[in-house]
């Protein structure tokens, strides 16, 4: 009995501890284990909630595990890999953090550079805010950026050993068009970090660079699509060929802004989740793959039927349709709409790649004299345009050279910038025509 005791008095102070974290002033992940448990209650945010019947959480990451876009070190799938797949909405994560004496009245916390959807950070019960605004049914998301929030030490219940104790919670919302995203989404993906000043700045201002370098292609390329846009605008003002060079314009125009917004959208927070859903998948994707199309009909035209270019705008308009049905964010119809919608979408896709095929199959037929040089282009283009029909084919989709993300569209499209650039200083420069006698 009193080696029962015993055992006793000594497990359970160590069980108390394994559900706490001690934190000092070096920067630390809380990794957890964090409590967890799906559904919503702006109570769980007490402090004293009972959460003594939820699951626990471990966010540690395996060695060398980072995120599958920008290359944000210390990810760990989510809850549908977790024992929750193809659950949406609200869940709630709880930790409580024992503060070492000594410290000072300053502790800083980085917030959780990936989450599925949405998260609110609660300390003691108090609001810190978050990337989403939370005071409708459906929260308003903004993109997930480093973040840093300063911890109300001075507050802070004392233990008896002088340690201050906080309980973190996390609320988090994911929509349901993430769940499109893979069998790993859901939730927090990588941990919240805390530190000092001087120890944690360093880990936020990386957590920066990791996600500008992420995404400063998708601010370079577009700059280079406008010089190449304005390019092909004197080219359409001197040449024969104007439609082909009017078209191209547009098309180097529309794909520019696809691609900064992609940029803009995660360094800011201006534009909302479902803003940029709006924008580029129904609007701008549409509008990217219809003039491309006309484009490349119209630098091979003396090759081409007639009826093509009233083909491809039906398409356009179609899919335009179809893809405000079928938004992932922007919930205007029933998922059983939405779910026929994103069928209808793929085949208008695959209608397209069709129309370019045709295009190019008559282009080699009738051995139009610019088809050579053409054709290399109209595949550059067609590997971002249809990314996603690549991606379903099993084909690698993105690579992480010196730890940054480069998609393969990225790839493609500095290819093409290039192709383009000596295609457009030899017409203007030469006066060797680039295509000389489309039309």
């Amino acid at each position: 009995m009193k080696y029962f005791l015993f055992v006793w008095c000594c497990i359970v102070p160590l069980l108390a501890m394994a559900r706490q974290v001690v934190v000092d002033t070096a920067a630390a992940p809380l990794n957890g284990p964090w409590k967890f448990a799906t559904g919503d209650d702006l109570r769980r945010a007490d402090p004293g909630f009972d959460d003594a019947g939820w699951e626990q959480v471990d966010l540690t990451p395996p060695p060398g595990a980072h995120d599958g876009d920008v290359g944000l070190s210390g990810y760990v799938p989510g809850w549908c890999a977790r024992g929750h797949a193809g659950y949406h909405g609200y869940a709630w994560y709880r930790l409580k953090v024992n503060v070492a004496a000594g410290i000072g009245d300053t502790l800083l916390l980085a917030a959780p550079a990936s989450v599925d959807d949405a998260y609110q950070l609660f300390v003691n019960g108090q609001s810190f805010g978050g990337n989403a605004r939370f005071n409708g049914t459906r929260p308003v998301v903004y993109s997930i950026r480093p973040r840093v929030f300063r911890l109300p030490l001075a507050s802070a219940a004392v233990t008896p050993e002088g340690n201050r104790t906080l309980v973190l919670a996390f609320r988090v919302w994911m929509d349901a068009g993430s769940l499109s995203g893979g069998n790993d989404v859901g939730g927090i993906h990588i941990a919240p970090v805390t530190g000092t000043a001087k120890t944690l700045l360093p880990h936020y201002r990386m957590q920066w660079r990791q996600t500008i370098l992420g995404y400063i292609v998708d601010v370079i390329e577009p700059l280079i699509f406008i010089v190449l846009a304005f390019m092909a605008y004197r080219h359409a003002r001197a040449s024969r060929q104007s439609r082909f060079y009017r078209w191209l314009m547009c098309a180097l125009v529309l794909t520019a802004l696809v691609r900064v917004n992609q940029a803009t959208y995660s360094w800011w927070q201006f534009e909302s989740i479902q803003v940029y859903d709006l924008a580029r998948n129904f609007l701008l994707v549409p509008l990217v793959l219809g003039a491309w199309t006309i484009t490349w009909y119209h630098g091979l035209r003396s090759a081409q039927p007639a009826k093509p270019p009233v083909l491809i705008a039906v398409l356009t308009v179609l899919l335009l349709c179809a893809q405000l049905l079928h938004l992932q964010y922007v919930h205007l119809v029933p998922p059983a709409i939405n779910k026929v919608a994103t069928i209808v979408s793929s085949y208008l896709r695959l209608l397209l790649i069709a129309c370019l095929l045709l295009i190019a199959i008559n282009a080699l037929r009738h051995k139009h004299r610019d088809r050579w040089l053409i054709l290399p282009a109209m595949l550059l283009v067609s590997i971002g345009l249809f990314a996603d029909e690549l991606s379903s084919l099993g084909v690698q989709g993105i690579w992480f050279p010196f730890g940054v993300g480069v998609s393969r569209t990225q790839f493609a499209y500095a290819v093409l910038e290039g192709y383009l650039l000596v295609w457009l200083l030899r017409r203007g420069g030469l006066g060797s025509g680039i295509p000389v006698n489309s039309e």
